[in-house]
């Protein structure tokens, strides 16, 4: 389910996502048990059945046999954690269509390591043998925004904005040191803790929309990924980015440099040039954010969203041996 009641400042609204969030928690979920199967099985008879089935083996790579460990939680232990609180509303959606008698792990924030057991995370690494790490889209509220923007690209300033948290961010600290004040890149901290960076700070109050009218935004990973990217390619604007580490259900591992976001060096040695390249080829940004927005446009489909989810987590209690 997504969340399309937008704030002032662009986010997704609090009041939106808590509210259903909680009624289905503590409301009745005997009837959704008794229609899973026949939710499955529709799967089957649709014309996107193998992009379904596609995504569902990309976020869940678990084989059969796969070992849960020596203490996972049952689906009824699921509660609401102060801190974590939007994770439990987004895994109980889907969640509360099975057993409560299943088991499994869930591992909740900014997972950038694969567990040792087979784990419900929000992200992820790439690279690398992440099977153990099983996909769920987690924190939506925070991570899954889309703005329509009303700019066209050729109506946008010719520079680059970022904006975000830097502490204990190296790539971010070091964006910072090259870019702040640059006349070609505007550039600040957000709430910088250590005194060292707050000569980077800005206490204004940016909105979302507010970056939109620059044709090229930032999108820099931070604790894990950055958390800006699916908004800034849902717009008319172009996201820049180093080669991405890490993925949520937003797919970042398919994501292709020059055809969905402008890819820079890890230093950011090159962003000076890549954005004179296409200053000069502005038909070429233009494509980069036309197949971003087609990229967006997959994950708009509510219905399928929710059998692509009830799916993954099918397969999970499959694949270890419960169903």
């Amino acid at each position: 389910m997504y969340y399309d009641h937008k704030r002032k400042n662009g986010k997704n609204s609090s009041a939106y996502y808590y509210l259903p969030g909680l009624l289905r928690f503590y409301g009745p979920a005997w009837h959704l048990r008794k229609l899973l199967k026949k939710k499955l099985a529709s799967i089957e008879k649709r014309p996107d059945r193998d992009y379904i089935i596609d995504r569902v083996n990309y976020y869940n790579k678990l084989s059969p046999g796969a070992d849960l460990g020596v203490n996972p939680s049952r689906l009824s232990n699921l509660s609401v954690i102060k801190g974590k609180s939007t994770y439990v509303l987004d895994t109980q959606e889907y969640s509360r269509w099975f057993p409560k008698k299943l088991r499994w792990n869930c591992r909740f924030g900014d997972v950038t390591q694969v567990p040792e057991v087979p784990s419900i995370v929000k992200s992820r690494p790439i690279n690398g043998d992440n099977a153990n790490s099983v996909l769920l889209n987690l924190d939506k509220k925070r991570h899954f925004i889309f703005l329509d923007d009303k700019h066209r690209f050729n109506e946008k300033e010719n520079r680059c904005i970022f904006r975000g948290k830097i502490d204990y961010k190296p790539n971010r600290i070091l964006f910072m040191e090259q870019f702040f004040g640059h006349p070609k890149v505007e550039a600040m901290a957000l709430m910088a803790k250590s005194e060292e960076f707050q000569k980077w700070n800005t206490m204004e109050q940016m909105t979302l929309w507010y970056h939109l009218k620059y044709k090229y935004i930032m999108a820099l990973e931070g604790n894990d990924v950055a958390s800006n990217l699916k908004w800034v390619m849902s717009s008319n604007s172009v996201a820049i980015s180093s080669k991405m580490v890490y993925e949520t259900w937003f797919m970042e591992g398919r994501l292709v440099p020059g055809k969905h976001f402008i890819e820079v060096k890890p230093d950011f040695s090159d962003l000076l040039e890549k954005l004179e390249y296409y200053d000069a080829h502005p038909e070429e940004a233009q494509a980069i954010a036309r197949n971003a927005n087609e990229y967006v446009e997959q994950f708009l489909d509510p219905e399928r969203e929710t059998l692509i989810s009830l799916a993954v987590l099918d397969k999970y209690f499959t694949m270890t041996g419960q169903r």
